[in-house]
C-alpha cells in the first residue's frame, strides 16, 4: 500500500514538473492567433498527434460545433427542436448573467483570469488527492483545459486517465490561452460543456430545467446549473434534487470565498424556491415539422439540419393550428361510434402565397390505435369525387361551356382485354340530358366519366399536376383508366389542397409553401421566403366557371339539399368526396383569400359506415371556415400586402354571360317556356361570319318554344358535328336543343334512352351539298318522340331499290303508328305511302323499303311521318332526293 502511495506521488510530481515548466513565460493572450502551429512534443505513451490537435484547435469555431435547430411558427411560437448527439443554441458571453458566470468560476477555476491556462496550485492539491487516492482522482483542470479536453480530443481520449493525456491537455491549454482572449475561452466553455439530459451549453440548460432563456435565470438557478457538469447524472434535480440542493449550497459556498457572494446573499439563494420543468421535446404540429424537417434536409442535408443549429421560421400559425385539431378531434368524437371513423386531417393554405398555415396530419399524434404517427396529410389516397373540378377545369379549356349538354344515362365504356367499364352515380339514378353546371354541382358521375372521355386521360393528369397534385404518375391509360375522374387515382391531401388553391388563385398555381426563413447556426440568412408569382396553370375563365359552379348552392340543391355543409355565411366554393366502401371522406373548398381541405376516414384503411363526404368530411371543412371567418385577428394573415379581404369571386375578363333555356322545357317537349342566365367563356362564342365550307339553311331555325304552323311550312336546320367555324345563332341553337351526337354509340343511347322516357329530339341533318334536310319548326314543342331519316341522304341520287334507314323512337300513348311516303317533288304533291304503317318503334333501323327501281328519273321527297292517337299527325321529317338511272 505504502509503494502504492509513494507511486503516484511521483507520477504527480512529474506531471507537475513537466506543466510547470511548459507553461513557464506564457501569459494571457489578449489579440490576435498564431497562424502556424507550434512545434509540440507528445507526451510519452501518447496516441494524440498534437501537431493536427492544435490545428484542430487554431480552426475551431464553437459556431459550427453541433447545436440544435429549432423550427418555429411564423409568429414566433417554437414547434419543435431538432438534434442528434444533443440540444445546443450558441449564446454570446453578454447573454450569460453575471451570476452564471461567476458560479462557474468558483467552481470551476477560481483562477481563471489570472493563469496562464494551468493553475500549478491546483494540480499540485490535485497531486496530493491522488497521493492519498492512490490514484488519479483530481486532475486539478482549470477551465481552459477543461475546453481543450472538449474540443480536441476524441471521446475514447477524453474520458481516460493517463498522465499523458494531462499533459497534452496542459500543453494546448496554455497555446490556446496565447491565442484567445479569457473571455472568448469562457464563453466557448459555457457553450460546449454538458448539464444532463442532452442538454450542451447553458442555453440549452436553462431551456431544459427552467423553460426559460439563460439570460433570465437567478442566481439560485444559475448556482444549481454551475454544479451540475461535474456529475450531470448523480446530480439530475429531476431524480435526486437533494443532491442537486448539496451541490449548490456547495457552489454558493464557493462564490463566498471567491468574493462574489456575502454569506447572507448565499444563503438566501440556497433557500430559494426552485420551480423545475419537467425535461422533454416539445412537439407542436407534429406532422407537419416532421414535413418540415423532411424539406429541411433535402435542401441541407441530414447532418446540416440535425446538428446545424438552424432557425427556421414556418408559414404555419399556431392559432389555425389549434383550431384545426380541436375542431377535427370534435368532429371525430361525434362519427367514431356511429360510422367506424377514427381520424382525421386537415391542410389549411392561402391561396395567393402558397403559405400552409395548418397541416393536421391525425387527430391524436400519439395514439398507435388510428395509426396516429401517419401524415394523412401526405399519404397517397383516393380522393373521390374531389378531383372531379379539375377534369372540368380542363374541358372548359377545351372549349365545353357550363352551358353544354351532356346525356346522364346508362353508358358502357369498353376496356382492354374485352372488358367494360359502365359508372354509376352516387344515388343508383340517371337524370338525363344536364347541363355541365348541374353534372359537376351534383357531382354526378357519368358525366364526369363522359367528359373525361372527351379531353383524354392525359389531359386531366397534366393539368392535375399544373395545379400542384403530387402522385398520379403511372400510364394513365394502362393504369388508371376513366375512372381517375371518379377517384381512381391516388393523390395527397396537401396536393389536392394546392390544386385547389389554384382555382382559388384564379387559375395562377403558386407553390405550397411551408417554410418563410431558415438562419444558419453562424447567423448568416440560408433562405428567406419570396412571393412567387403564379404560374398560369388554368385559363382564368375555365378557373372562374369552376369557380362559380362549385359555389352555386340552387344548381347543387337536388343532390345535396338546399341546407347543407357546403353552405357558408359567405360566398365558398367546394367539392366533396367518398370513395369506394366509404374508405375515405374528402371535403375541400376556398373563398378568395382561404382554401381548406379536409379527409376523414381511417389511417389503415378500414371501410367507415355508410358516411359520404358530405355527412363526415363537409361539417367539419365548414366548422374550420366559419370558426376562422368569425374571429378577426385570425384574417390578418390572410391578406397579401396589406389589401382588403375579397368577399366575393370577381368574374375574370374572359367571361360572358348568355341566355339559355331551362333543361326541364327541353326535356318535357316545352320549347323554351323559361330561360335563364348562364355564364360561358367569351372565346367560345363565334363573332365571325359562316364558312363556306358550311352550308347554312336558307330558312331561319325554329324560335325555340313556339311551335310553327303546318302551314308555314318546315324549317330547314343543319346539324353540325363541330362548334368551330357556325355563327353566334347556330352555336346558341346548338346549346339549346336535345339533339344526338356525331359519335354513333353514344346517338343511339341517347335515342334509345329518351325513346324510353318520353324525352323529344330535335331531328337534325348534316348540310349536305345538293340538299337539305326538312325539320319540322317547333317539333319539339309538339310530341314526345325522336324521328328522322338517316339514309338516303339529302340531295343523294337513287339508282335502285334502297332502305329507307332512320329512327321512329315513341311512345305508344303519343304515337298510334308511323309510315314512310315519297312524291315527286312538283306541284301539287302526291304521296304514297311505302309498304304498311308501323306501331313498332325503330332506332336508327330500317323504316321502309323503297322500290325507287321502276320509278321515272326526277326530284322526290321522302318524308316520315308519326299518327297521334287522335288520328292527327307530327310534323314530318323530310329529304330531298333524286332518283336516276
Amino acid at each position: 500500500m505504502e509503494s502504492t502511495h509513494r507511486y503516484w506521488l511521483i507520477v504527480s510530481l512529474v506531471f507537475l514538473s513537466v506543466v510547470s515548466t511548459a507553461c513557464a513565460g506564457s501569459v494571457v493572450a489578449q489579440d490576435g492567433e498564431p497562424t502556424t502551429a507550434p512545434t509540440l512534443a507528445p507526451a510519452p505513451e501518447s496516441g494524440v498527434d498534437l501537431g493536427a490537435a492544435f490545428v484542430r484547435l487554431q480552426n475551431y469555431d464553437g459556431r459550427r460545433s453541433f447545436q440544435t435547430t429549432r423550427i418555429y411558427d411564423r409568429r414566433g411560437k417554437l414547434l419543435d427542436e431538432v438534434y442528434g448527439e444533443g440540444r445546443r443554441s450558441w449564446v454570446a458571453l453578454d447573454e450569460v448573467p453575471e451570476a452564471l458566470k461567476q458560479a462557474t468560476i468558483a467552481t470551476e477555476d477560481q483562477t481563471f483570469y489570472r493563469n496562464s491556462g494551468v493553475d500549478p496550485l491546483a494540480i499540485g492539491r490535485a497531486a496530493l488527492q491522488n497521493f492519498q487516492a492512490g490514484t488519479i482522482v483530481s486532475g486539478g483542470s482549470t477551465i481552459t483545459q477543461q475546453l481543450v479536453r472538449l474540443i480536441v480530443f476524441p471521446y475514447a481520449e477524453r474520458v481516460k486517465k493517463t498522465m499523458s493525456r494531462k499533459v497534452n491537455e496542459s500543453l494546448l491549454a496554455t497555446r490556446l490561452t496565447r491565442m484567445w482572449s479569457k473571455d472568448k475561452i469562457l464563453e466557448a466553455y459555457l457553450n460546449e460543456i454538458y448539464y444532463g439530459h442532452q442538454a450542451y451549453g447553458v442555453a440549452a440548460a436553462a431551456e431544459t430545467y427552467f423553460d426559460k432563456p439563460v439570460s433570465s435565470l437567478t442566481l439560485a438557478e444559475s448556482a444549481l446549473l454551475a454544479g451540475l457538469p461535474q456529475a450531470p447524472s448523480l446530480l439530475d434535480p429531476h431524480e435526486n434534487f437533494e443532491a442537486a440542493k448539496r451541490r449548490q449550497k456547495q457552489v454558493l459556498r464557493l462564490m463566498v470565498e471567491a468574493g462574489y457572494l456575502t454569506q447572507p446573499e448565499a444563503d438566501a439563494a440556497h433557500a430559494a424556491e426552485i420551480t423545475l420543468e419537467l425535461p422533454g421535446r416539445v412537439r407542436q404540429a407534429p406532422h407537419f415539422v416532421d414535413y418540415v424537417q423532411q424539406v429541411l434536409e433535402d435542401a441541407y442535408g441530414r447532418d446540416t439540419v440535425r446538428q446545424g443549429g438552424l432557425r427556421v421560421t414556418t408559414s404555419l400559425d399556431m392559432r389555425y393550428q389549434r383550431l384545426a385539431e380541436e375542431i377535427a378531434r370534435r368532429h371525430v368524437g361525434k362519427m367514431r361510434d356511429a360510422h367506424n371513423l377514427t381520424n382525421a386531417a386537415v391542410v389549411i393554405m392561402q391561396p395567393q402565397t402558397g403559405q400552409i398555415l395548418a397541416m393536421v396530419g391525425s387527430v391524436d399524434f400519439d395514439d398507435p390505435d388510428i395509426d396516429g404517427q401517419v401524415n394523412v396529410a401526405l399519404s397517397p389516397r383516393q380522393p373521390g369525387s374531389a378531383i372531379k373540378p379539375i377534369t372540368y377545369a380542363a374541358a372548359f379549356e377545351q372549349g365545353l361551356t357550363p352551358a353544354s349538354i351532356v346525356w346522364d344515362i346508362p353508358t358502357t365504356f369498353p376496356l382492354e382485354l374485352d372488358r367494360t367499364y359502365q359508372p354509376t352515380n352516387y344515388d343508383d339514378a340517371f337524370h338525363g340530358p344536364l347541363r355541365l353546371r348541374d353534372a359537376l354541382a351534383n357531382s354526378y358521375n357519368v358525366p364526369a366519366v363522359k367528359v373525361l372521355k372527351e379531353i383524354g386521360l392525359q389531359t386531366l393528369v397534366d393539368k392535375a399536376h399544373a395545379m400542384g397534385v403530387t402522385g398520379l404518375q403511372r400510364d394513365p391509360y394502362r393504369y388508371y383508366g376513366l375512372s381517375l375522374t371518379l377517384g381512381g387515382g391516388e393523390v395527397s391531401l396537401l396536393g389536392l389542397t394546392n390544386a385547389y388553391a389554384t382555382l382559388a388563385n384564379g387559375g395562377g398555381f403558386v407553390p405550397r409553401t411551408p417554410i418563410l426563413e431558415v438562419i444558419g447556426g453562424t447567423g448568416d440568412t440560408l433562405y428567406a421566403y419570396q412571393r412567387a408569382e403564379p404560374q398560369p396553370a388554368v385559363d382564368p375563365a375555365a378557373a372562374f366557371l369552376v369557380t362559380h359552379i362549385l359555389a352555386d348552392r340552387a344548381a347543387r340543391t337536388p343532390a345535396f339539399g338546399h341546407d347543407n355543409p357546403l353552405v357558408l355565411s359567405r360566398p365558398a366554393a367546394a367539392k366533396t368526396g367518398t370513395t369506394t366502401d366509404f374508405r375515405d371522406n374528402w371535403a375541400l373548398g376556398y373563398t378568395p383569400q382561404l382554401v381548406v381541405g379536409v379527409w376523414t376516414g381511417n389511417a389503415d384503411n378500414t371501410p367507415m359506415k355508410d358516411v359520404s363526404g358530405i355527412d363526415g368530411a363537409a361539417p367539419l371543412w365548414h366548422d374550420v371556415m366559419e370558426t376562422i371567418f368569425r374571429i378577426p385577428a385570425l384574417q390578418d394573415v390572410l391578406r397579401v400586402d396589406d389589401q382588403p379581404l375579397i368577399g366575393t369571386f370577381e368574374p375574370p375578363a374572359g367571361v360572358d354571360e348568355i341566355e339559355i333555356c331551362n333543361i326541364a322545357d327541353l326535356r318535357a317537349g316545352r320549347g323554351c317556356q323559361t330561360k335563364h342566365r348562364e355564364l360561358i367563356q367569351k372565346d367560345v362564342i363565334p363573332d365571325g361570319p359562316v364558312p363556306a365550307t358550311i352550308e347554312q339553311p336558307t330558312d331561319k331555325p325554329p324560335e325555340l318554344g313556339q311551335a310553327s304552323d303546318e302551314e308555314a311550312g318546315a324549317s330547314l336546320f343543319c346539324r353540325v358535328s363541330d362548334q368551330a367555324g357556325v355563327s353566334r345563332e347556330v352555336f346558341l341553337q346548338m346549346l339549346n336543343t336535345l339533339t344526338v351526337p356525331p359519335d354513333k354509340e353514344e346517338a343511339a343511347r341517347i335515342q334509345a334512352w329518351a325513346a324510353e322516357h318520353g324525352v323529344p329530339l330535335t331531328p337534325n341533318a348534316p348540310c349536305e351539298p345538293g340538299g337539305m334536310a326538312r325539320v319540322p319548326g317547333g317539333a319539339p314543342a309538339l310530341i314526345n318522340a325522336t324521328w328522322r331519316i338517316t339514309s338516303p341522304a339529302p340531295g343523294e341520287l337513287i339508282t335502285d331499290n334502297v332502305p329507307i334507314i332512320g329512327t321512329a323512337s315513341f311512345s305508344p300513348n303519343d304515337v298510334s303508328f308511323y309510315k314512310v311516303e315519297f312524291a315527286p317533288a312538283r306541284a301539287p304533291l302526291t304521296w304514297v305511302t311505302m309498304g304498311q304503317t308501323h306501331s313498332t318503334p325503330i332506332v336508327d333501323g330500317e323504316l321502309e323499303a323503297w322500290y325507287a327501281a321502276g320509278l321515272e328519273p326526277g326530284s322526290y321527297t321522302l318524308r316520315l311521318v308519326l299518327v297521334k292517337p287522335d288520328g292527327n299527325w307530327a310534323p314530318p321529317y323530310e329529304v330531298p332526293v333524286r332518283v336516276g338511272r
